[in-house]
């Protein structure tokens, strides 16, 4: 099927190709754009799609948390942030409430951008051992 929409085809190619911190990012960035869909779902009164985005951003958010490597402090209080938010998702499912979405959507544009600035930097650093080798 993937042939056939050229679209489909270079969205699964961008993701058997991606490292795993470009993985990570394109989680974080889904995970903001169904948070996105839900708020909009909230403002139309569309609660299907509400809890259909909000679920999907769930998922994301489990992703990530099964991903941890729990052997570094760090990834403990990720845990519990990802936790957080999980359940600020399903409370704002429960209420239809927008705020509470702003609220995770905050949070995941924190960690995304976070993680954005440690791919950049990461790169920079593989480039300027890469040009002292030369």
């Amino acid at each position: 099927m993937a042939m056939n929409n050229p679209y489909q085809a270079y969205k699964q190619n961008s993701v058997t190709t991606a490292s795993p911190g470009e993985l990570t990012l394109m989680l974080y960035n889904g995970c903001l754009k169904f948070i996105n869909m839900a708020k909009n779902a909230v403002e139309m009164k569309d609660i299907e799609a509400k809890n259909i985005n909000i679920q999907k951003a769930q998922n994301i958010i489990t992703e990530l948390m099964v991903t941890l490597n729990m052997d570094l402090e760090i990834s403990k209080n990720m845990l519990s942030l990802y936790d957080y938010a999980n359940r600020r998702l399903i409370e704002a499912n429960i209420q239809s409430d927008t705020a509470m979405l702003t609220e995770v959507e905050e949070l995941i544009s924190e960690f995304r951008d976070t993680w954005k600035q440690a791919i950049q930097m990461n790169r920079q650093q593989k480039h300027a051992v890469a040009g002292g080798a030369i």
